[in-house]
């Protein structure tokens, strides 16, 4: 049985699994900006995560840390998705982004409720897969997670982990703002190859899972200055800093925007071009 969202044992769990700068930088008030400002995601890497699952339609998903709804929405409008979801039961720790998700989703089959990854809230053998979209770097304990995950997925299912990431290497002012983004990060989490070295050997991974597999996809998105420098102030470890610190990095963004290195401009009139991402997928099947 699940787990109401005013149990004292789960409102424990939301102080002590949920990173503080996730609780403050998505917040209410900054879900609006969120939303607007992040990219969903390409159609072939979802027609991939569909195909990848053994069950037969209607499919049961648990989307983890589904913010704001980019990802549940994406898979809804999916023609390969569309036909296939049977009930979609969404987690989400913050109270802003489960209230906008609530606002802007509207579909018999998809619902919200609130929990983490390693408190769902979800009965044993339920899931046919589970979807983290743009999130897991925020997991405090993966040994924690994967037993969760283990326990709601059914015997053929398995874990999707997903992530657009600014592509560095296509694009000299993708570099240079991220450098100047980073200085500020605070020891917030990050996707980087050791963190996920560190995931995939743990013993609660090894146990439940098989290797994972892993695939990626250049993905280029249509973006405006304003859209970028948007994206940048919806960043948690951005939306936290003092007002004045957070001037001084837009006035710095623009400058590296109004240079441009290596812009691919979509219509210069119109101030349009791409903003090149790699978006990565890693796999967990269940043993």
């Amino acid at each position: 049985p699940g787990l109401s969202s005013s149990s004292p044992r789960l409102a424990q769990t939301m102080a002590t699994s949920v990173h503080g700068i996730a609780q403050t930088g998505f917040g209410t008030g900054t879900n609006d900006l969120y939303d607007r400002a992040r990219p969903s995601y390409p159609t072939e890497c979802l027609s991939y995560i569909r195909q990848l699952t053994r069950s037969t339609a209607p499919l049961n998903i648990v989307e983890i840390g589904a913010g704001t709804g980019i990802s549940t929405r994406a898979l809804l409008a999916h023609p390969e998705w569309a036909t296939s979801i049977g009930t979609l039961r969404a987690v989400e720790p913050s109270d802003g982004m489960r209230d906008f998700w609530t606002e802007t989703i509207d579909d018999s089959r998809a619902t919200i409720s609130k929990g983490t990854f390693d408190d769902t809230g979800v009965e044993d053998g339920w899931a046919d897969l589970i979807i983290i979209a743009q999130a897991f770097h925020w997991c405090l304990d993966h040994g924690k997670a994967f037993s969760e995950f283990s326990r709601i997925l059914n015997k053929d299912g398995a874990v999707v982990l997903l992530w657009n990431i600014d592509n560095r290497e296509a694009a000299g002012w993708v570099a240079q703002f991220r450098g100047h983004m980073e200085i500020h990060k605070n020891g917030t989490p990050q996707l980087t190859s050791d963190l996920l070295r560190q995931m995939f050997s743990i013993p609660e991974y090894t146990f439940s899972f098989q290797p994972h597999e892993e695939k990626e996809w250049a993905y280029r998105v249509p973006t405006t200055d304003q859209c970028v420098i948007d994206r940048i102030l919806s960043w948690s470890y951005i939306a936290v800093l003092p007002s004045e610190e957070k001037a001084k990095l837009v006035e710095d963004i623009k400058g590296i925007l109004e240079r441009g290195d290596d812009k691919v401009w979509i219509s210069k009139e119109e101030g349009t071009y791409q903003h090149p991402y790699k978006t990565r997928v890693l796999v967990s099947r269940k043993k």
